[in-house]
């Protein structure tokens, strides 16, 4: 068998994509557990669950800056 010079290629952040997909499933039972119910509650819940390192980081900002 002839050889075309390419090498094997691993990938190893298979560990990282589990803790986001953890930390997907947390903020979003979280975020869905606290709005009203209503179906675009639940929609707004999982677009909250995508950004919700936003929200932490603008209140880790505010109690480093103050009000």
């Amino acid at each position: 068998m002839a050889s075309d010079g390419r090498g094997n290629v691993t990938v190893g952040d298979g560990g990282w994509g589990f803790f986001f997909l953890l930390a997907y499933v947390g903020a979003a039972i979280y975020f869905v557990s606290t709005s009203d119910g209503s179906f675009w509650g639940f929609i707004l819940g999982l677009f909250q669950a995508i950004v919700w390192p936003v929200y932490l980081t603008y209140e880790v900002l505010l109690l480093l800056v103050g009000p």
